[in-house]
């Protein structure tokens, strides 16, 4: 898929950000707007996988290690054509299959059920020695949140996958500097956090999360990295593309009124119009 193509794709995928978060009247739209771009490139670009046999063997995997950014993963499952868009609207409602966080029982597309901060990772690293032990080809992607790395598991399961060079497992840190309670560098700094993963013998790649041609690069070179995991830096804006959310705590976890919804779809529809014409 070209660039613009995936731009288009990306616009599509925040608009359905904010119909589900707005229809379940709770949600993270902040973070979920941040990694909309690194998740439109992973389903639309990267990852081999097929909508129509989800649970193939040769599938990379893809866990949601962030899990409370479902309005994007959800987003992009949809685009993707794992199930149909429409069904966004019932995110976070009573009975669906689309709940607040990722549900591997239950929601298509889905490789593990992910929501307890710093457990996605251990679990995305243990897909990656089932690979290396027998000797497959399927890798695995993690998408970290950067407030997510001060959980302590998060280095532990760092440390087994540099011990053991596992060249197939790529860690996606969604940097956008905010988290619940503020800036992550005044609640708990993982800084310098591309220094940590190297430390932990992680190839270290650092770029700008909202530009697809460096997403295309960066992804490019984890492949060609051999004998190391791969750690992926993402530079991010908690809120992209919503003007009003953007760099503003407030939006990690609160939906938007009829009014809000009513701006942010506008914004969003402008954009797509600005893209249709490029």
């Amino acid at each position: 898929m070209d660039i613009l193509k995936l731009k288009q794709t990306a616009n599509r995928v925040r608009k359905n950000i904010i119909e589900a978060v707005h229809a379940a009247k709770s949600g993270h739209p902040g973070g979920s707007l941040s990694a909309a771009d690194v998740l439109t490139y992973l389903y639309f670009e990267e990852l081999h996988i097929d909508p129509q046999k989800p649970e193939m063997e040769e599938r990379d995997r893809f866990v949601l290690s962030k899990g409370h950014v479902t309005p994007a993963y959800y987003g992009v499952l949809a685009e993707r054509g794992f199930f149909p868009r429409e069904d966004l609207k019932s995110f976070r409602h009573t009975g669906s299959y689309l709940q607040g966080h990722p549900d591997r029982k239950h929601t298509p597309g889905v490789d593990m059920s992910s929501g307890s901060l710093g457990q996605g990772f251990s679990v995305a690293v243990g897909m990656a020695l089932s690979a290396q032990l027998s000797e497959r080809k399927y890798r695995t992607y993690a998408l970290l949140g950067d407030g997510e790395l001060e959980e302590g598991q998060i280095w532990e399961a760092a440390m087994f996958a540099g011990a053991r060079g596992l060249d197939r497992l790529v860690a996606i840190v969604d940097n956008n500097g905010l988290q619940i309670d503020g800036a992550v560098e005044d609640v708990c700094s993982p800084y310098p956090i591309a220094a940590k993963f190297a430390a932990f013998n992680f190839h270290v790649i650092e770029a700008a999360g909202h530009d697809f041609a460096a997403l295309r690069r960066a992804f490019d070179e984890a492949r060609q990295t051999a004998g190391k995991s791969t750690a992926i830096i993402l530079k991010s804006v908690k809120g992209k593309g919503v003007s009003f959310m953007e760099n503003e705590v407030s939006w990690h976890g609160s939906a938007p009124n009829d009014e809000q919804y009513r701006a942010a779809m506008a914004e969003l529809e402008r954009e797509g119009d600005a893209l249709c014409r490029s």
